[in-house]
């Protein structure tokens, strides 16, 4: 069985937000159209560079805080308050896999629903202490 360890699943959700940043820069700049995402449910411009600039933030907040994670830069930030930031991310992730599921477009539900719910299995991978899950093996 193929099993992740916390240093890989770092890495990838590293890599995976970095491109999703990259995405919703590209959003922004109209390279793709702002009706594929956030569930077709924007209609204006404005609405688009609101969610989008909201998004950017969140991620790039996320991003960071993988990046102290893994100790790429010192931070001074304390493991616990990490964990709970990722936890809290765990927990939006897993509500974005249900949201993405219900997503009007086509590309949301085929792309995002997958992406959002292999980032969620990633950040428990990363969060979940030594010894919660036992393999019976």
């Amino acid at each position: 069985m193929f099993a992740i360890n916390k240093k890989l699943a770092l890495k990838i959700m590293i890599t995976l937000i970095s491109l999703v940043i990259v995405f919703h820069f590209a959003v922004i700049f109209s390279i793709i159209p702002y009706d594929i995402v956030w569930a077709g449910k924007i209609h204006t411009l404005q609405e688009m560079y609101t969610f989008e600039s909201v998004s950017i933030a969140v991620n790039i907040l996320l991003l960071v805080t993988l990046i102290m994670k893994n100790e790429y830069i010192k931070s001074g930030v304390s493991q616990s308050i990490l964990d709970l930031l990722l936890w809290i991310f765990v927990i939006v992730f897993l509500l974005n896999t249900i949201g993405n599921l219900m997503a009007e477009t086509l590309f949301e539900r085929w792309v995002f629903t997958p992406l959002t719910l292999i980032s969620a299995v990633l950040l428990w991978v990363i969060v979940r202490r030594e010894g919660q899950v036992r393999s019976g093996y």
